[in-house]
Protein backbone atom coordinates (compact mmCIF):
# COMPACT_ATOMS: atom_id res chain seq x y z
CA UNK A 1 0.00 0.00 0.00
CA UNK A 2 1.27 3.46 -0.84
CA UNK A 3 1.95 5.74 2.06
CA UNK A 4 -0.94 8.21 2.05
CA UNK A 5 1.12 11.00 3.61
CA UNK A 6 3.83 10.64 0.95
CA UNK A 7 1.27 10.77 -1.87
CA UNK A 8 -0.34 13.78 -0.24
CA UNK A 9 3.02 15.64 -0.20
CA UNK A 10 3.50 14.88 -3.88
CA UNK A 11 0.06 16.26 -4.55
CA UNK A 12 0.93 19.53 -2.81
CA UNK A 13 4.04 19.84 -4.98
CA UNK A 14 1.95 19.28 -8.08
CA UNK A 15 -0.55 21.96 -7.02
CA UNK A 16 2.21 24.45 -6.22
CA UNK A 17 4.07 23.85 -9.46
CA UNK A 18 1.27 23.45 -11.91
CA UNK A 19 -2.45 24.01 -12.35
CA UNK A 20 -2.67 21.75 -15.41
CA UNK A 21 -5.91 19.83 -14.90
CA UNK A 22 -4.65 16.54 -16.36
CA UNK A 23 -1.58 16.52 -14.08
CA UNK A 24 -3.70 17.52 -11.11
CA UNK A 25 -6.24 14.80 -11.94
CA UNK A 26 -3.47 12.20 -12.01
CA UNK A 27 -2.09 13.33 -8.66
CA UNK A 28 -5.53 13.34 -7.05
CA UNK A 29 -6.18 9.85 -8.38
CA UNK A 30 -3.07 8.72 -6.55
CA UNK A 31 -4.51 10.05 -3.29
CA UNK A 32 -7.85 8.45 -4.11
CA UNK A 33 -6.21 5.07 -4.74
CA UNK A 34 -4.32 5.27 -1.45
CA UNK A 35 -7.55 6.02 0.40
CA UNK A 36 -9.20 2.97 -1.18
CA UNK A 37 -6.26 0.72 -0.32
CA UNK A 38 -6.36 1.88 3.30
CA UNK A 39 -10.10 1.89 3.99
CA UNK A 40 -11.56 -0.56 1.46
CA UNK A 41 -8.99 -3.23 0.52
CA UNK A 42 -11.75 -5.88 0.27
CA UNK A 43 -14.66 -4.88 -1.96
CA UNK A 44 -16.76 -7.72 -0.58
CA UNK A 45 -17.22 -5.91 2.74
CA UNK A 46 -16.81 -2.22 1.83
CA UNK A 47 -17.85 0.10 -1.00
CA UNK A 48 -15.44 2.72 -2.27
CA UNK A 49 -15.95 3.13 -5.99
CA UNK A 50 -14.91 6.77 -6.39
CA UNK A 51 -13.30 8.16 -9.52
CA UNK A 52 -11.68 11.53 -10.19
CA UNK A 53 -11.53 13.15 -13.61
CA UNK A 54 -11.59 16.56 -15.24
CA UNK A 55 -14.52 17.91 -17.20
CA UNK A 56 -14.23 21.30 -18.91
CA UNK A 57 -11.16 22.12 -16.79
CA UNK A 58 -13.00 21.25 -13.59
CA UNK A 59 -12.15 18.42 -11.21
CA UNK A 60 -15.15 16.11 -10.78
CA UNK A 61 -15.40 13.35 -8.19
CA UNK A 62 -18.11 10.76 -8.75
CA UNK A 63 -19.11 7.23 -7.78
CA UNK A 64 -20.30 5.80 -4.49
CA UNK A 65 -19.13 4.74 -1.06
CA UNK A 66 -20.54 3.68 2.30
CA UNK A 67 -17.36 4.55 4.22
CA UNK A 68 -17.64 7.84 6.09
CA UNK A 69 -13.97 7.99 7.11
CA UNK A 70 -12.75 7.37 3.57
CA UNK A 71 -15.25 9.83 2.09
CA UNK A 72 -14.31 12.57 4.59
CA UNK A 73 -10.60 11.90 4.02
CA UNK A 74 -11.00 12.57 0.31
CA UNK A 75 -13.02 15.75 0.87
CA UNK A 76 -10.54 17.00 3.48
CA UNK A 77 -7.68 16.46 1.03
CA UNK A 78 -9.44 18.50 -1.63
CA UNK A 79 -10.53 21.28 0.70
CA UNK A 80 -7.17 21.66 2.42
CA UNK A 81 -5.51 22.19 -0.97
CA UNK A 82 -8.09 24.81 -1.94
CA UNK A 83 -8.99 22.88 -5.08
CA UNK A 84 -12.30 23.71 -6.72
CA UNK A 85 -14.24 20.56 -7.52
CA UNK A 86 -17.70 19.22 -8.30
CA UNK A 87 -18.92 16.52 -5.92
CA UNK A 88 -21.12 13.86 -7.52
CA UNK A 89 -20.29 11.05 -5.07
CA UNK A 90 -23.22 9.14 -3.61
CA UNK A 91 -22.74 8.43 0.09
CA UNK A 92 -24.72 5.26 0.84
CA UNK A 93 -27.40 4.79 1.97
CA UNK A 94 -29.04 7.84 0.38
CA UNK A 95 -32.43 8.97 -0.89
CA UNK A 96 -32.76 5.85 -3.07
CA UNK A 97 -33.37 3.97 0.16
CA UNK A 98 -35.11 6.62 2.25
CA UNK A 99 -35.63 5.99 5.97
CA UNK A 100 -35.93 2.22 5.55
CA UNK A 101 -32.22 1.52 5.87
CA UNK A 102 -32.59 -1.91 7.47
CA UNK A 103 -34.28 -5.18 6.58
CA UNK A 104 -35.09 -8.64 7.93
CA UNK A 105 -34.93 -11.77 5.75
CA UNK A 106 -38.49 -13.05 5.30
CA UNK A 107 -37.90 -16.36 3.46
CA UNK A 108 -36.33 -19.56 4.79
CA UNK A 109 -33.27 -18.77 2.67
CA UNK A 110 -32.58 -15.60 0.68
CA UNK A 111 -30.21 -15.55 -2.28
CA UNK A 112 -27.81 -12.60 -2.22
CA UNK A 113 -26.23 -12.00 -5.63
CA UNK A 114 -23.21 -10.16 -7.00
CA UNK A 115 -25.34 -7.85 -9.18
CA UNK A 116 -28.97 -6.64 -9.12
CA UNK A 117 -30.39 -9.34 -11.39
CA UNK A 118 -31.58 -12.92 -10.95
CA UNK A 119 -29.01 -14.29 -13.39
CA UNK A 120 -26.08 -12.85 -11.40
CA UNK A 121 -23.66 -15.08 -9.52
CA UNK A 122 -24.78 -16.21 -6.07
CA UNK A 123 -22.48 -14.46 -3.61
CA UNK A 124 -23.97 -15.67 -0.33
CA UNK A 125 -27.24 -16.49 1.38
CA UNK A 126 -29.18 -15.28 4.40
CA UNK A 127 -31.45 -17.17 6.77
CA UNK A 128 -34.98 -16.34 7.84
CA UNK A 129 -34.87 -13.57 10.44
CA UNK A 130 -31.36 -12.38 9.55
CA UNK A 131 -30.91 -8.64 10.21
CA UNK A 132 -29.52 -6.65 7.28
CA UNK A 133 -28.43 -3.11 6.48
CA UNK A 134 -29.81 -1.64 3.25
CA UNK A 135 -27.28 0.46 1.34
CA UNK A 136 -28.90 0.99 -2.04
CA UNK A 137 -31.85 0.10 -4.26
CA UNK A 138 -31.97 -0.55 -7.98
CA UNK A 139 -35.24 -1.71 -9.54
CA UNK A 140 -36.52 -4.69 -7.59
CA UNK A 141 -33.18 -5.34 -5.90
CA UNK A 142 -31.70 -4.05 -2.66
CA UNK A 143 -27.99 -3.79 -1.92
CA UNK A 144 -27.62 -5.20 1.57
CA UNK A 145 -24.90 -5.85 4.12
CA UNK A 146 -25.10 -9.01 6.23
CA UNK A 147 -23.97 -9.32 9.89
CA UNK A 148 -20.56 -10.56 8.65
CA UNK A 149 -20.35 -7.32 6.59
CA UNK A 150 -20.71 -9.06 3.20
CA UNK A 151 -22.25 -6.69 0.64
CA UNK A 152 -24.37 -7.82 -2.31
CA UNK A 153 -27.85 -7.68 -3.86
CA UNK A 154 -31.13 -9.39 -2.91
CA UNK A 155 -34.50 -9.21 -4.64
CA UNK A 156 -37.38 -7.46 -2.88
CA UNK A 157 -39.29 -10.71 -2.32
CA UNK A 158 -36.65 -11.97 0.09
CA UNK A 159 -36.71 -9.18 2.66
CA UNK A 160 -38.92 -6.83 4.64
CA UNK A 161 -37.44 -3.30 4.62
CA UNK A 162 -37.86 -1.43 7.93
CA UNK A 163 -36.73 1.78 9.62
CA UNK A 164 -34.27 1.98 12.51
CA UNK A 165 -36.95 1.96 15.21
CA UNK A 166 -38.52 -1.19 13.77
CA UNK A 167 -35.07 -2.71 13.38
CA UNK A 168 -34.23 -2.14 17.05
CA UNK A 169 -37.60 -3.61 18.03
CA UNK A 170 -36.88 -6.75 15.99
CA UNK A 171 -33.41 -7.17 17.51
CA UNK A 172 -34.68 -6.90 21.09
CA UNK A 173 -37.86 -8.94 20.59
CA UNK A 174 -38.15 -12.43 22.04
CA UNK A 175 -37.48 -14.92 19.25
CA UNK A 176 -37.54 -18.62 18.41
CA UNK A 177 -34.68 -20.40 16.61
CA UNK A 178 -35.23 -23.48 14.44
CA UNK A 179 -32.61 -26.15 15.21
CA UNK A 180 -33.49 -29.04 12.89
CA UNK A 181 -32.03 -29.25 9.39
CA UNK A 182 -35.39 -28.79 7.65
CA UNK A 183 -38.99 -28.24 8.61
CA UNK A 184 -42.10 -26.11 8.23
CA UNK A 185 -44.07 -23.29 9.78
CA UNK A 186 -47.72 -24.28 9.98
CA UNK A 187 -50.98 -22.34 9.86
CA UNK A 188 -52.28 -23.86 13.12
CA UNK A 189 -51.52 -26.49 15.74
CA UNK A 190 -52.96 -29.30 13.65
CA UNK A 191 -49.72 -29.07 11.61
CA UNK A 192 -51.60 -29.83 8.40
CA UNK A 193 -51.45 -26.60 6.38
CA UNK A 194 -48.00 -25.17 5.64
CA UNK A 195 -47.22 -21.44 5.56
CA UNK A 196 -43.59 -21.86 4.51
CA UNK A 197 -40.54 -24.02 4.92
CA UNK A 198 -37.81 -23.19 7.45
CA UNK A 199 -34.26 -24.47 7.79
CA UNK A 200 -31.47 -24.72 10.34
CA UNK A 201 -30.80 -21.40 12.07
CA UNK A 202 -34.01 -19.65 11.01
CA UNK A 203 -35.37 -17.03 13.45
CA UNK A 204 -38.93 -15.82 14.01
CA UNK A 205 -40.46 -13.53 16.60
CA UNK A 206 -42.03 -15.31 19.57
CA UNK A 207 -45.77 -14.76 20.04
CA UNK A 208 -47.00 -17.52 22.32
CA UNK A 209 -46.06 -20.90 23.75
CA UNK A 210 -48.40 -23.87 23.60
CA UNK A 211 -48.11 -27.51 24.66
CA UNK A 212 -46.64 -28.74 21.37
CA UNK A 213 -45.75 -25.57 19.53
CA UNK A 214 -44.45 -22.03 19.49
CA UNK A 215 -46.66 -19.43 17.86
CA UNK A 216 -44.39 -17.13 15.85
CA UNK A 217 -44.48 -13.94 13.77
CA UNK A 218 -42.64 -13.30 10.49
CA UNK A 219 -40.94 -9.98 9.72
CA UNK A 220 -43.87 -9.21 7.35
CA UNK A 221 -46.41 -9.88 10.15
CA UNK A 222 -47.55 -13.34 9.02
CA UNK A 223 -48.13 -15.68 11.94
CA UNK A 224 -47.68 -19.41 12.25
CA UNK A 225 -46.73 -22.35 14.45
CA UNK A 226 -43.47 -24.29 14.80
CA UNK A 227 -43.28 -27.72 16.40
CA UNK A 228 -41.76 -27.29 19.83
CA UNK A 229 -39.49 -30.31 19.44
CA UNK A 230 -37.77 -28.58 16.51
CA UNK A 231 -36.99 -25.21 18.08
CA UNK A 232 -35.91 -23.28 21.17
CA UNK A 233 -36.49 -19.86 22.65
CA UNK A 234 -33.55 -18.01 21.12
CA UNK A 235 -32.17 -16.33 24.24
CA UNK A 236 -32.39 -19.56 26.22
CA UNK A 237 -30.62 -21.44 23.42
CA UNK A 238 -27.94 -18.77 23.30
CA UNK A 239 -27.48 -18.61 27.08
CA UNK A 240 -26.97 -22.36 27.26
CA UNK A 241 -24.75 -22.49 24.20
CA UNK A 242 -21.07 -23.05 24.89
CA UNK A 243 -18.99 -23.20 21.70
CA UNK A 244 -16.84 -26.32 22.00
CA UNK A 245 -14.87 -28.73 19.86
CA UNK A 246 -17.44 -31.45 20.57
CA UNK A 247 -20.36 -29.26 19.51
CA UNK A 248 -18.46 -28.24 16.37
CA UNK A 249 -18.17 -31.92 15.47
CA UNK A 250 -21.82 -32.66 16.25
CA UNK A 251 -23.12 -29.79 14.13
CA UNK A 252 -20.69 -30.51 11.28
CA UNK A 253 -21.63 -34.18 11.08
CA UNK A 254 -25.31 -33.20 11.21
CA UNK A 255 -24.73 -31.68 7.78
CA UNK A 256 -22.96 -34.72 6.32
CA UNK A 257 -24.23 -35.28 2.79
CA UNK A 258 -25.59 -31.76 2.27
CA UNK A 259 -25.23 -30.73 -1.40
CA UNK A 260 -22.54 -28.35 -2.59
CA UNK A 261 -23.79 -25.00 -3.88
CA UNK A 262 -21.47 -22.18 -4.95
CA UNK A 263 -22.43 -19.20 -2.77
CA UNK A 264 -24.59 -21.33 -0.50
CA UNK A 265 -24.58 -20.86 3.27
CA UNK A 266 -27.66 -22.84 4.28
CA UNK A 267 -28.98 -26.35 4.71
CA UNK A 268 -30.33 -26.14 1.17
CA UNK A 269 -26.81 -26.10 -0.24
CA UNK A 270 -23.44 -24.74 0.80
CA UNK A 271 -19.97 -24.12 -0.53
CA UNK A 272 -16.85 -24.90 1.50
CA UNK A 273 -16.76 -21.64 3.46
CA UNK A 274 -20.55 -21.55 3.71
CA UNK A 275 -20.32 -24.91 5.48
CA UNK A 276 -17.70 -23.75 8.00
CA UNK A 277 -19.66 -20.54 8.51
CA UNK A 278 -22.88 -22.44 9.21
CA UNK A 279 -21.17 -24.82 11.66
CA UNK A 280 -19.77 -21.92 13.65
CA UNK A 281 -23.06 -19.99 13.47
CA UNK A 282 -24.83 -22.86 15.21
CA UNK A 283 -22.10 -22.64 17.83
CA UNK A 284 -22.95 -19.00 18.45
CA UNK A 285 -20.22 -17.39 16.32
CA UNK A 286 -20.39 -15.33 13.13
CA UNK A 287 -17.21 -15.77 11.11
CA UNK A 288 -16.09 -14.19 7.80
CA UNK A 289 -17.92 -15.34 4.68
CA UNK A 290 -15.24 -16.62 2.28
CA UNK A 291 -12.29 -18.95 2.78
CA UNK A 292 -9.91 -16.20 1.65
CA UNK A 293 -11.33 -14.05 4.48
CA UNK A 294 -11.53 -16.81 7.07
CA UNK A 295 -7.80 -17.48 6.71
CA UNK A 296 -7.10 -14.03 8.19
CA UNK A 297 -9.14 -14.58 11.35
CA UNK A 298 -8.32 -16.59 14.47
CA UNK A 299 -4.94 -17.88 15.57
CA UNK A 300 -2.34 -19.55 13.35
CA UNK A 301 -1.71 -23.21 14.24
CA UNK A 302 0.21 -26.08 12.62
CA UNK A 303 3.04 -23.91 11.30
CA UNK A 304 4.97 -27.05 10.32
CA UNK A 305 2.06 -28.29 8.18
CA UNK A 306 2.25 -31.76 9.72
CA UNK A 307 -1.17 -31.79 11.49
CA UNK A 308 0.40 -32.59 14.90
CA UNK A 309 -0.78 -29.48 16.74
CA UNK A 310 -4.31 -29.39 15.40
CA UNK A 311 -7.38 -29.60 17.62
CA UNK A 312 -10.93 -30.53 16.74
CA UNK A 313 -12.71 -27.51 15.27
CA UNK A 314 -9.63 -25.89 13.70
CA UNK A 315 -10.07 -24.67 10.13
CA UNK A 316 -7.81 -26.13 7.44
CA UNK A 317 -7.06 -24.05 4.35
CA UNK A 318 -6.12 -25.25 0.88
CA UNK A 319 -5.12 -23.71 -2.41
CA UNK A 320 -2.04 -22.51 -4.24
CA UNK A 321 1.16 -21.93 -2.31
CA UNK A 322 3.00 -18.63 -2.67
CA UNK A 323 5.83 -18.42 -5.20
CA UNK A 324 8.32 -15.74 -6.11
CA UNK A 325 5.93 -14.56 -8.80
CA UNK A 326 2.57 -14.89 -7.02
CA UNK A 327 0.94 -14.67 -3.60
CA UNK A 328 -0.71 -17.55 -1.77
CA UNK A 329 -4.27 -18.17 -2.96
CA UNK A 330 -6.80 -19.80 -0.62
CA UNK A 331 -9.55 -21.65 -2.50
CA UNK A 332 -10.89 -24.24 -0.04
CA UNK A 333 -11.51 -24.76 3.68
CA UNK A 334 -12.50 -27.63 5.97
CA UNK A 335 -12.85 -28.48 9.69
CA UNK A 336 -10.43 -30.75 11.55
CA UNK A 337 -12.10 -33.60 13.45
CA UNK A 338 -9.41 -35.75 15.09
CA UNK A 339 -5.71 -36.48 15.18
CA UNK A 340 -5.88 -40.29 15.40
CA UNK A 341 -7.47 -40.74 12.00
CA UNK A 342 -6.42 -37.32 10.68
CA UNK A 343 -9.98 -36.72 9.57
CA UNK A 344 -11.51 -33.46 8.47
CA UNK A 345 -14.96 -32.59 7.13
CA UNK A 346 -15.58 -30.25 4.22
CA UNK A 347 -17.99 -29.32 1.43
CA UNK A 348 -16.69 -30.48 -1.93
CA UNK A 349 -19.29 -32.07 -4.18
CA UNK A 350 -21.20 -32.52 -0.95
CA UNK A 351 -20.36 -32.34 2.74
CA UNK A 352 -18.24 -35.37 3.64
CA UNK A 353 -15.34 -36.60 5.75
CA UNK A 354 -11.84 -37.03 4.32
CA UNK A 355 -8.48 -37.92 5.82
CA UNK A 356 -4.86 -36.85 5.57
CA UNK A 357 -3.71 -40.37 6.52
CA UNK A 358 -2.47 -42.38 3.51
CA UNK A 359 -3.71 -45.63 5.10
CA UNK A 360 -7.23 -44.28 5.67
CA UNK A 361 -9.94 -45.41 3.19
CA UNK A 362 -11.00 -41.74 2.86
CA UNK A 363 -7.49 -40.49 2.15
CA UNK A 364 -7.59 -37.16 0.26
CA UNK A 365 -4.30 -36.89 -1.61
CA UNK A 366 -5.45 -33.92 -3.68
CA UNK A 367 -6.15 -31.69 -0.68
CA UNK A 368 -3.13 -32.91 1.27
CA UNK A 369 -0.90 -31.74 -1.57
CA UNK A 370 -2.41 -28.25 -1.53
CA UNK A 371 -2.65 -27.79 2.24
CA UNK A 372 -1.64 -24.24 3.27
CA UNK A 373 -2.13 -24.18 7.03
CA UNK A 374 -4.75 -23.89 9.75
CA UNK A 375 -6.43 -21.39 12.05
CA UNK A 376 -8.01 -21.80 15.48
CA UNK A 377 -11.22 -19.91 16.23
CA UNK A 378 -12.42 -21.50 19.48
CA UNK A 379 -11.32 -19.55 22.54
CA UNK A 380 -9.71 -16.83 20.41
CA UNK A 381 -10.60 -13.14 20.67
CA UNK A 382 -10.72 -11.61 17.20
CA UNK A 383 -12.71 -8.68 15.80
CA UNK A 384 -13.57 -10.86 12.78
CA UNK A 385 -15.18 -13.52 14.99
CA UNK A 386 -18.47 -12.13 16.31
CA UNK A 387 -20.22 -13.69 19.30
CA UNK A 388 -23.98 -13.85 18.74
CA UNK A 389 -24.46 -12.79 22.34
CA UNK A 390 -22.98 -9.42 21.40
CA UNK A 391 -25.14 -9.03 18.29
CA UNK A 392 -28.57 -8.99 19.94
Amino acid sequence: MKNLKFVYILLILFVISCRNSSILESALEGVNKSIKEKYAPDKRVAIYDVVINSQKNKIVISGETNLKKAYNKLLDSLQSLDIGYVNKVRFLPDSAVGDKQFAIARNSVINIRSNPKHSAELGTQGLLGMPLKILDKKGDFYRVQTPDNYISWVDKGGITPINQQEFEAWKTAKKVIFTENFGYVYKDESFNEIISDISLGGLLKFMNENTNSYQVVYPDKRTGFIKKEQAFIYNEWLDNLKPSDLNIEIIAKKMDGFPYLWGGTSAKGMDCSGFTKMVYLMNGLIIPRDASQQVHAGEVVDKNLDFTNLEKGDLLFFGKKATEESKQKVTHVGIWLNNDKQEFIHASGNVHISSMDKTHPLYDEFNKNRYLGSRRYLGVTDKNIINLKELY
